[in-house]
């Protein structure tokens, strides 16, 4: 029986910097990023998206540039960069985002945690593994 092969997603083919790039709300608020991509990258709807960022799902399409809806993304953003540099790959690193359970959180996810405002815990945690401890 042939295996079918999965195509990578053509977001991940690209560096950090290109996916930030590609983030960018060119259309309605060249300064903003844009849910709409936001959600593509990390494979979510915008009721889901508007849920972890504690805002009404109306928010997301009437006030994408809203800050608490921004800078929940950007949080995303920074804790995906801090996990890409160390795996080397943005799709590694959207990978461990939504799906590692982390043991010094309880096995929550850095998406549960990032929404439960603990991102700079996460971040000082992909740093503490970048430089050689865990735990």
């Amino acid at each position: 029986m042939a295996t079918a092969r999965m195509e990578a997603s053509p977001i991940f083919e690209r560096n950090f910097d290109s996916l930030l790039a590609y983030l960018r709300d060119a259309v309605n608020n060249p300064k903003a990023i844009s849910p709409k991509r936001f959600g593509e990258v990390l494979q979510i709807d915008m009721q889901t998206l508007a849920a972890q960022a504690h805002v009404h799902r109306n928010t997301i399409s009437r006030a994408p540039e809203a800050e608490s809806v921004q800078k929940f993304m950007r949080e995303t953003i920074r804790v995906i960069k801090a996990a890409t540099d160390i795996s080397g790959s943005v799709e590694n690193a959207v990978y461990w985002y939504k799906n590692d359970p982390l043991t010094p959180f309880e096995y929550k996810t850095a998406q549960q945690l990032i929404s439960e405002g603990r991102t700079d815990d996460i971040v000082r945690y992909v740093s503490s593994l970048q430089a050689g401890f865990a735990g």
